[in-house]
């Protein structure tokens, strides 16, 4: 049995870095598997590069920049949907490559950013291979949105987009699902895997996907790596005070209008004028940051970059008393997974896959959907709790009883076999 995993690229955002983790995982369980990316960033062996010479990777800045630019000049309604609507009306063909034609199954993850248009991905379906495509965010049922947000028209025929400069009925979101609808007409072995049961139900209730089979497998993480670390020691190591409680966030990038950064400033500010707190706190925060201001948080702040080591992720995690996640959209966000396997609790909000993974006030604390000061009183919680080793020693349970990377690889290598053997 082999398997190519497909992917954008292999490094720079989650969902490389779990299709990444899924290629070690099913290493692990001795399946042959091999990953193509579109950019190759990182050492790995068994990943191969589509862009592996000077005329290819110009080949995909171009298409890049041809699929990016036009929405920017002509669709997008302003900057903070720059990056949440994707056309894929540009990409290249991978239909040839080695590692597709000696693959029995074609796992595909997220493939946009110029890497597979939908005639790409429609010729890969048209192979006849057993294709399974890991659904990491909605777009692969929408007219082009990743996450929609309140609305529905992915149910319908999409058009009408709030993403868009001018909605109409026939505006790209209307003409995007009517590309993906005859793509599916296409694709008789697809099977798509959703990251969360959320996830999964929302997409069974596409108009494009709900024909089709979907099941719900996490992501795997590796325990070993991400682990609870020395907690002393880790805060010597990053010069963070050990006399104080540390509030963690940390996204790919903490300006994502997803991450909602905007609920931990109101947060953090009802914290601070609202609970009598009997030890001082401080703020440590991760990831790409243009354009948040850091001076909104009202306790010292310690601000890194974004942090690509695993072991230096680990370590962040573990010497913090909490994470938060106040995200407004997510599928099974990376970054929850990681800190609670280093024994760290999460506060998040209750919405899209996160209840999957906290539960509430046994390994970590839901707030209602965008409730500041309830994201305020799960943190005041975690961070002076009295029962702080009995919750670490729950959340990092979770992880080891759902998302271990033998776990993980089994539920994927039993669906594999199903489909070789239809």
């Amino acid at each position: 049995m082999k398997i190519t995993l497909i992917n954008t690229s292999d490094a720079g955002g989650g969902a490389p870095v779990a299709s990444m983790r899924l290629l070690k995982a099913l290493a692990s369980e001795n399946i042959e598997v091999n990953f193509l990316a579109g950019d190759k960033k990182t050492s790995e062996a068994r990943v191969q590069a589509v862009q592996n010479n000077l005329w290819q990777r110009l080949k995909a800045r171009f298409n890049f920049l041809y699929e990016r630019l036009p929405f920017i000049l002509f669709y997008e309604k302003d900057k903070s949907v720059r990056f949440a609507f994707s056309t894929a009306n540009a990409g290249t063909s991978i239909a040839g490559h080695q590692l597709v034609k000696e693959a029995d199954i074609l796992h595909l993850h997220w493939t946009n950013s110029g890497f597979l248009s939908i005639r790409d991905l429609t010729e890969l379906m048209k192979l006849g291979k057993p294709v399974v495509w890991t659904l990491h965010d909605m777009w692969a049922f929408t007219g082009g949105c990743h996450y929609a947000g309140t609305c529905d028209h992915f149910t319908g025929e999409c058009g009408d987009c709030y993403f868009l400069r001018d909605p109409a009925g026939n505006d790209i979101s209307h003409t995007g699902w009517l590309h993906k609808q005859a793509m599916y007409a296409s694709s008789p072995n697809l099977t798509f895997v959703s990251c969360s049961n959320w996830l999964g139900k929302v997409a069974r209730q596409s108009s494009l996907v709900k024909d089709f089979p979907v099941r719900a497998i996490a992501n795997p993480i590796d325990i070993e790596v991400y682990a609870p670390k020395a907690r002393m020691a880790a805060r010597t190591k990053w010069n963070i005070s050990n006399n104080s409680r540390i509030i963690l966030f940390g996204a790919a990038n903490i300006g994502d209008r997803r991450k909602g950064i905007g609920y931990l400033v109101q947060a953090l500010q009802h914290l601070k004028q609202h609970y009598e707190l009997p030890l001082p706190v401080e703020v440590l925060i991760f990831g790409k940051n243009k354009h948040f201001d850091v001076s909104q948080l009202p306790f010292p702040v310690h601000e890194l970059n974004t942090i690509s080591a695993a072991q230096d992720l680990a370590e962040l995690y573990s010497l913090a008393d909490v994470f938060v996640m106040p995200s407004v959209e997510d599928n099974l966000p990376n970054t929850v997974m990681e800190s609670m396997a280093c024994g760290t609790p999460v506060v998040a909000f209750d919405t899209g896959g996160l209840p999957e993974m906290i539960d509430h006030q046994l390994n970590g604390y839901l707030a209602s959907f965008r409730s500041a000061t309830d994201l305020a009183t799960g943190i005041h919680e975690m961070l002076f709790t009295p029962r702080a080793e009995e919750i670490a020693i729950q959340a990092r349970n979770k992880v080891l009883q759902n998302f271990t990377n033998q776990h993980i690889a089994r539920q994927y290598t039993d669906l594999y076999q199903s489909l070789l053997s239809k």
